[in-house]
């Protein structure tokens, strides 16, 4: 008796120990204007929001299963996980797809969606509460997986519509790129997993929290290490506005401006602001990158691969001591891995095999 009392004394603390690092991180989105996990990324504020709601929620939903751990009786013990469950359906699930959607920078996304998948699900729970209908639990649960399917389905579409929208805007994709969303849902799905096969084990009990924790540490990494996407005022202009300009002459306005003022060096300009820096709108130069077959992306980086190659032959020719991060770095990339992947895309190999086969050719 002392060491069951003992072993849940213990559980408890853990949990309550667990809302209190949700609510700890909630509170260090809403109120620390700086960014303490990456100093040199600014996040986007809508999605930080976003993410501290989410995090309220999760110390909440640790208020409202609380009584079940006191209750006694089957029946009460059931009634407050269909209440608890309940509000999850109405807080922490539609959240975790909100956080999902606004991680997604391409476009701003309508969130009223979200409310109308969950609200079958959440007339269907109370309803199921007031009824104890075993047909409409099932019915329920059959609706809550087709749910998360569909969402898994959009996201893998919209998570490929956002990667293209990167490669065509940005030439580096450092600390923009969010495949790792899926890691969230994944989690998410896990969780509901463990939920849904309670074998009222202590065991599972503890598996959840842990759960929760890497959920919360993930979420916290994620959102503070992604950069804010959106386009400043003053980089875009009506394009009813302009006059559409050659194709001939965005050629040579790249060659004079981005070219010859060597702007491919800055490690974080993007088409927006090409197209403001050489006098033309961000669709036209966007149509100039298409008609040429490639990307924004491949562009600029391939215009770095070349300073890079530039760069070693001068540093080779004096006899100077070469490090390729170096040369990387001068060469526009602020990302090595970055670097080694647009240089193997380039050239069909890496730098230090593309070195070492003009070394040996020379010799």
């Amino acid at each position: 008796m002392y060491d069951q009392i003992r072993e849940d004394t213990l559980f408890l603390m853990f949990y309550a120990s667990v809302a209190m690092l949700a609510l700890i991180a909630c509170c260090y989105l809403l109120f620390r204007r700086s960014n303490a996990i990456a100093p040199d990324v600014t996040p986007p504020t809508r999605l930080r929001r976003w993410t501290a709601a989410f995090f309220a929620t999760i110390a909440m939903c640790h208020i409202w299963y609380l009584p079940t751990y006191f209750l006694t009786s089957p029946d009460e013990v059931m009634l407050g996980y269909l209440i608890a469950g309940w509000l999850d359906c109405m807080t922490v699930i539609p959240l975790m797809i909100i956080i999902l959607l606004t991680m997604l920078q391409d476009r701003r996304r309508p969130l009223w969606p979200v409310c109308v998948i969950m609200a079958p699900l959440v007339v269907g729970l109370a309803w199921y509460i007031v009824s104890r209908s075993d047909d409409l639990l099932l019915v329920l649960f059959v609706y809550f997986l087709l749910m998360w399917l569909g969402v898994i389905i959009y996201m893998v579409g919209a998570i490929r519509q956002y990667g293209r929208w990167l490669r065509d805007n940005y030439a580096d994709l450092e600390h923009k790129e969010v495949w790792q969303g899926f890691v969230v849902l994944a989690i998410y799905l896990l969780v509901y997993a463990i939920y849904s096969l309670d074998v009222g084990e202590q065991i599972y009990e503890y598996a959840m929290e842990v759960i929760i924790i890497i959920l919360v540490c993930y979420l916290l990494w994620r959102v503070e290490t992604l950069s804010d996407l959106s386009i400043p005022e003053g980089t875009t202009k009506n394009v009813s506005t302009l006059v559409g300009l050659p194709a001939k002459n965005i050629g040579l306005l790249l060659k004079q401006h981005c070219e010859g003022q060597q702007l491919y060096l800055q490690y974080n300009i993007s088409l927006p602001q090409l197209a403001q820096t050489i006098g033309t709108n961000r669709l036209y130069l966007s149509q100039h990158f298409s008609s040429q077959g490639m990307t924004y992306n491949a562009y600029i980086n391939g215009l770095r691969i070349q300073h890079f190659i530039k760069l070693y032959h001068e540093a080779d020719a004096t006899h100077q001591t070469i490090s390729v991060r170096q040369l990387a770095h001068q060469s526009g990339f602020r990302s090595y891995s970055t670097f080694n992947a647009a240089f193997k895309q380039s050239m069909g190999m890496t730098a230090t095999e593309w070195m070492h086969n003009v070394g040996t050719s020379e010799s």
